[in-house]
């Protein structure tokens, strides 16, 4: 039995249901269009699934953060989603105002009405407990004109932020099918994966990758590691390899002693479970150039992974049973250097194993190279899906687990 509700706890027959997704979309910077619909996809199955039980949904969503250039109104948001859902969505520039509680008032059984940007409300991104949040305007305008509280935003469960936990304090609350699918099977690949079992990261970042890594090789997790990208340049450094100028003014940015410090210790202690690169692409003159290892430290960009070491993960990965990608091989986006994501997500997404890829980047090339359906399982989780691998509460999963157990009197 699950820790939490889901929708197949509640009858939502006529009831009001507030629905918290993540539609925090990639926006074009001069028109502010939305590029990318994938997050409302993921989270049609949930609301789809409310217009059959003829509930009354009220979406609860934010759109970038006070201040940031993509800090706007989800009328464009509401828009997409109708058409996606071929079905009228109601849209009002309101978040628990008059014009938002008569919108709730006046809706029907299987009618669908998306409120604004609830970072609009300042106290939204405050870290408190679902109590506090609950006391919030927010809250105590918004939850007497509704019967269920529904969240199916993973990728925002590692926020402590007023309507993603606030309402579980007060209302009957459950995951959505987004946010139930996520939680089973990261559970499946975190908690009892299926050996042997692969982890490659790889992509721009490295300083949150050294904690995850060390968690997973300490639980017995992951049986093996593979690095790419500037994980892998930042796991060389801190052996003592140079890699050249350019390549060090990037990993400076991230790059402290203490975390090569840490490296290093992560290195004396699981050294044999950890694989890096073994050769390297450049970028040569504006072309691409592999090197091999002896050939460091390079004046130019390492941008990709080299053959040899396309050939040595094959291998590596030929074995398991279970392979989770986060982050590209390489700067994926410059055609040719795509060449190492290309071949490791393709060989990935062919064979016979449990595979899941999380992170923007990461699903990005995947989609580019057309391999979405081949993938078992793609998560919507970024900063969601980093806390839960290093094994760290998240705030939201929690806070559906208290409103379980609590006995609401309406």
């Amino acid at each position: 039995m699950e820790e939490y509700n889901t929708l197949d706890d509640f009858d939502l027959e006529g009831k009001t249901v507030l629905l918290r997704v993540d539609f925090n979309m990639p926006l074009d910077k001069n028109t502010l269009e939305i590029l990318d619909t994938t997050r409302i996809k993921r989270a049609l199955p949930t609301i789809k699934e409310l217009i059959e039980k003829n509930a009354k949904t009220v979406i609860l969503a934010h759109q970038g953060r006070q201040g940031s250039w993509d800090f706007t109104s989800l009328e464009k948001h509401a828009k997409a989603l109708g058409k996606l859902l071929n079905h009228k969505v109601q849209f009002v520039d309101d978040i628990y105002g008059e014009k938002a509680k008569n919108a709730i008032k006046n809706l029907k059984n299987g009618e669908v009405l998306v409120l604004d940007n609830v970072r609009k409300f300042d106290g939204e991104t405050e870290k408190k407990t679902a109590e506090e949040h609950a006391q919030s305007e927010l809250v105590q305008n918004l939850y007497p004109l509704a019967d269920v509280f529904v969240n199916d935003a993973f990728a925002a469960a590692h926020r402590a932020q007023c309507s993603l936990i606030g309402f579980t304090a007060v209302l009957p609350s459950c995951a959505g099918r987004l946010m139930e699918k996520e939680l089973s099977t990261l559970e499946k690949i975190i908690v009892n994966p299926e050996k042997p079992s692969v982890f490659l990261f790889g992509g721009a970042k490295f300083s949150d990758v050294v904690v995850t890594i060390n968690r997973l090789l300490e639980n017995k997790t992951a049986d093996k590691i593979l690095l790419t990208g500037l994980p892998a340049n930042a796991f060389l450094k801190a052996k003592g390899v140079t890699l050249g100028e350019k390549n060090e003014e990037l990993l400076a940015k991230e790059g402290s002693p203490e975390i090569y410090n840490e490296i290093k210790e992560l290195l004396d202690k699981h050294g044999e479970n950890i694989y890096l690169p073994v050769d390297f692409a450049v970028e040569e003159n504006t072309s691409r150039s592999e090197i091999s290892f002896s050939e460091l430290p390079t004046p130019y960009y390492i941008y990709d992974i080299g053959d040899k070491t396309i050939q040595k993960f094959k291998d590596i990965l030929s074995t398991a049973k279970t392979v989770f990608l986060s982050g590209p091989c390489g700067v994926f986006e410059k055609p040719s250097f795509m060449k190492g994501t290309k071949e490791i997500f393709t060989y990935v997404a062919n064979a016979e194993v449990f595979s899941i890829i999380g992170g923007g980047h990461t699903v990005a090339a995947v989609e580019q190279l057309g391999l979405t359906d081949k993938i078992s399982h793609i998560s919507t989780g970024g900063g969601s899906l980093e806390k839960f691998m290093m094994g760290e509460k998240l705030p939201v999963v929690e806070a559906l687990k208290s409103a379980k157990k609590i006995v609401f009197s309406r």
